[in-house]
């Protein structure tokens, strides 16, 4: 089982790699920032300065139906922005 789900791609996430060098990925919500470094450094082949991580709580919706109120929610996730050591890079869009 991996730890790395998958590399998030969005606006936010494309201006933290120009700007910062700085690449976002969605980990295992049980991973922690020593595990994660690893398996970057593992799956890329590339030396991680720094890993900051953050958890999101599940979404919970509710909607009204015959049955009365149905209530769901989303799964908690977390998500480590990891910071490579100077001149290093990944390509995130490289085809294996």
């Amino acid at each position: 089982m991996s730890l790395i789900i998958k590399p998030v791609i969005s606006e936010k996430a494309n201006y933290l790699t120009d700007l910062r060098g700085a690449y976002s990925f969605l980990v295992q919500p049980k991973a922690n920032k020593i595990q994660i470094k690893n398996a970057i450094e593992q799956a890329y082949g590339v030396k991680v300065a720094d890993v900051r991580t953050m958890i999101y709580a599940p979404k919970v919706s509710s909607k009204y139906t015959k049955k009365g109120l149905q209530v769901g929610k989303t799964n908690k996730s977390k998500k480590a922005i990891i910071t490579l050591v100077e001149g290093e890079v990944i390509d995130i869009f490289a085809v294996n």
